[in-house]
């Protein structure tokens, strides 16, 4: 069984290799479809699978003899909201005796230096929050479980070998430490405070498991175990991997995984579904686009870029509209990187790449869990979204969406301040379960000459006459796109909302020499996050190749709910007066629906100027 409690097996027959020829795999079809009780299936290939971090591979007869080794890499969102609370009584922070503390600036730095940006962790500890009664799992290459930093809070039920198929996790050791990854990522939310060894995690009390999934061959079948290991039992799941980050790579979840997917945010925890936090992406050098990767565009996970220590862009950031926060990582030459556990019970100064903000944010997340357990999977974004905080981030392109926060492609709402959404958390009140509506744009074929410019204009009420489909204050939007170009890297594509806020759902790929388009591919953003969903959407499609392209499809999904969600949450009490207030903000913006009426769909093609 690949899934828990699900219909789905995996079958494996010994005396077929791996690689087997198309005759032996017809032959196997043959004798499983003739069962009855089969009513679908799927050959199993292996998949790409990437980790998202940046270090130098150190041979071990390279390393140092130090107690610690340290491996050197490659070169709206209101910060200042009044919750209305009497603020919990702050007990005193005494410095923990672990050695590497002075030096995880992401943390405290700054108590030491004025106007410097951290993630306020240590205010949710002062008020008592260390990730208590939380269970973390790390999605990745195994976990050095022994580790002296982790062996306390190691939790045996969060924890599985897919790849070998048994309860162990351990990493297998090979002379350049290759599978170093998970036992990294792991430390930075559940190593052990004042044992004098290495660091601090976030979330210290928590506890932390490990899936060993990436050391072979990366199925659908094991993707969709790992994420749904223990699925009762684990409250968040990190993953800091996906698709090749080459620029040309359009990847994402397959039957399985997704399933697992939506499982999981149905059943996980109890029904409040499972946290899936997901590394955006390190594709920054070869202008990647994280809105091509199926995993950081899934509704379902939670997406966190990187920020360098001085607040830049790192080199390898890939940009974005599906990324909804950020954490700190590394940066450029001289700039630090993170500090946490490594193999052989050592230390590292140097984990880097989006691989160390996602287990940042999964500590983060631990403890927020903590301080409210009643949250959902959305009860978190939307915390994430009010909370993240835009300051000292430097992006060219931070924007007011139609309600008024700040985001960013780079950057999504902002740095996650842990102290902002422990205390958000305390009083927050359950969203109402969302809706989900598809408008889907008429007469779709359309022509794209090259150098030229589509423009589509689609209005939606969004489903208001289905209570079921009802969306009129936004959370995720999709843009389902499918269409042919003759190099797929030459498309751009935009989407701006009723409220003027654009998103770019797809930037220049200049590497991606694909012919084969786009198939149904889901284009994700968050900028829309609380704003109304009536009115006029435009999506633009520019083509900036040498030869023509086609769209035949586009439906708009809008995900979200017909209630307005406050500054708390969801209250039935004050609905009335939400309601009332925001109907007056839109009022003197609002659009005449008949004069619309005549005009459904519009469609523009403009020239776009070469540069030679």
């Amino acid at each position: 069984m690949i899934i828990p409690d699900d219909n789905y097996f995996l079958f494996i027959k010994h005396n077929v290799r791996t690689k087997s020829s198309r005759k032996a795999r017809r032959s196997l079809d043959r004798v499983l479809g003739n069962d009855g009780k089969v009513l679908k299936l799927e050959q199993q290939v292996a998949k790409k699978r990437v980790k998202r971090g940046y270090q130098k591979i150190v041979k071990r007869h390279e390393r140092s003899s130090s107690r610690w080794n340290h491996h050197y890499g490659l070169l709206g969102n209101s910060i200042d909201e009044d919750f209305n609370e009497v603020p919990r009584q702050l007990t005193p922070f005494i410095p923990p005796n672990d050695p590497l503390w002075p030096e995880m600036w992401y943390l405290h730095r700054s108590e030491q230096f004025d106007g410097e940006m951290d993630h306020n962790v240590k205010e949710a500890w002062q008020l008592g929050y260390t990730g208590k009664g939380v269970v973390v799992t790390i999605l990745d290459d195994g976990l050095e479980h022994t580790h002296p930093d982790i062996a306390p809070n190691y939790d045996p039920k969060a924890s599985f070998d897919v790849n070998d198929r048994d309860e162990d996790p351990t990493p297998r050791y090979d002379y350049s430490d290759e599978n170093r990854h998970g036992t990294r990522c792991a430390g930075e939310v559940a190593s052990v405070m004042n044992n004098s060894m290495c660091v601090v995690g976030i979330a210290y009390n928590s506890k932390i498991g490990g899936i060993r999934m990436l050391d072979g061959d990366v199925t659908d079948a094991v993707e969709a175990a790992s994420l749904s290991h223990s699925y009762l039992h684990i409250d968040i799941y990190s993953a800091s991997w996906g698709p090749d980050d080459d620029g040309r790579t359009v990847d994402g979840p397959a039957t399985l995984t997704k399933h697992a997917f939506e499982r999981g945010i149905t059943y996980g925890r109890g029904g409040k579904g499972s946290i899936f936090i997901w590394a955006s992406g390190n594709g920054g050098k070869d202008a990647d686009s994280c809105n091509c990767d199926g995993y950081t565009n899934s509704i379902y996970t939670l997406s966190i870029s990187s920020a360098t220590e001085k607040g830049n862009i790192p080199w390898y950031s890939e940009a974005c509209s599906s990324t909804l926060a950020t954490a700190y990582s590394s940066g450029a030459t001289g700039e630090k990187m993170i500090v946490t556990t490594d193999l052989h019970h050592s230390c590292t100064k140097t984990h880097t790449g989006t691989s160390a903000s996602a287990p940042l944010a999964a500590g983060i997340a631990a403890l927020t869990l903590e301080a409210n357990s009643d949250l959902t999977w959305r009860d978190l974004q939307h915390i994430v979204v009010r909370t993240s905080r835009p300051l000292n981030l430097r992006a060219g392109d931070w924007k007011v969406n139609g309600i008024g926060r700040n985001v960013s492609h780079s950057f999504g709402y902002g740095l996650l301040d842990a102290g902002g959404m422990v205390k958000l958390a305390r009083k927050w009140n359950t969203v109402p379960q969302a809706n989900k509506c598809v408008v889907t744009y008429p007469k779709a074929y359309k022509i794209i000459p090259h150098g030229s410019r589509l423009h589509l204009q689609l209005f939606t009420e969004g489903c208001s006459g289905n209570i079921d489909r009802h969306v009129k204050y936004l959370e995720h939007v999709q843009a389902i796109v499918t269409l042919k170009a003759p190099k797929r890297g030459d498309i751009e594509i935009y989407l701006i909302s009723p409220k003027g806020t654009r998103s770019t759902l797809l930037a220049k790929r200049q590497r991606d020499n694909a012919r084969s388009g786009f198939t149904d591919w889901a284009f994700m953003t968050t900028h829309n996050w609380g704003e109304p969903s009536s009115g006029t959407w435009i999506l633009e499609i520019d083509n900036d190749g040498w030869d023509d392209a086609e769209l035949t499809k586009w439906e708009l999904v809008l995900h979200g709910t017909p209630v307005h969600i406050g500054d708390t949450g969801y209250s039935k009490e004050s609905y009335t007066l939400n309601e009332r207030s925001i109907d007056a903000l839109h009022e003197s913006n609002a659009i005449s629906l008949s004069s619309l009426a005549s005009a459904f769909f519009v469609i523009i093609l403009t020239g776009i100027l070469r540069l030679f």
